[in-house]
């Protein structure tokens, strides 16, 4: 059963950079899409990016693209979420996901669409000045 946990949440001001963390454990799939969504109040949930395992590669939300960058550490069992330069419209609870597949364009859709099997119970973030 796979287990995810964030950390590194917290209060950061605009301009500013925060790096997001998810442990991950009882993976037994040979490919991942590993990703980020969050949910601010009284808004639907929004993808930010993914990380499609068997190649690397990455996908982002447009509204992210080129201030965030996710990335794993396999030998740690860990992905991140580098957040550089943030804006207000970023604060939200954001979540680490995880979905077993083999195909890049599914986890090019769920950097969109974020409707992932298995996510974390999130870590609040917070921009204000």
């Amino acid at each position: 059963q796979v287990r995810l946990v964030e950390s590194g949440g917290g209060s950061v001001r605009p301009g500013g950079s925060l790096r997001l963390s998810c442990a991950a454990s009882g993976f037994t799939d040979s490919s991942y899409c590993l990703g980020w969504f969050r949910q601010a109040p009284g808004k639907k949930r929004e993808g930010v990016a993914t990380l499609f395992t068997e190649e690397g590669s990455t996908f982002y939300a447009d509204s992210v693209k080129g201030r965030f960058t996710i990335s794993q550490d396999n030998t740690k069992k860990m992905f991140y979420l580098q957040m550089n330069r943030v804006e207000p419209e970023d604060s939200a609870m954001y979540y680490c996901a995880a979905e077993g597949t083999r195909s890049d364009g599914f986890c090019y859709r769920l950097a969109h669409h974020p409707e992932f099997e298995t996510n974390g119970q999130g870590t609040q973030v917070t921009v204000s000045s």
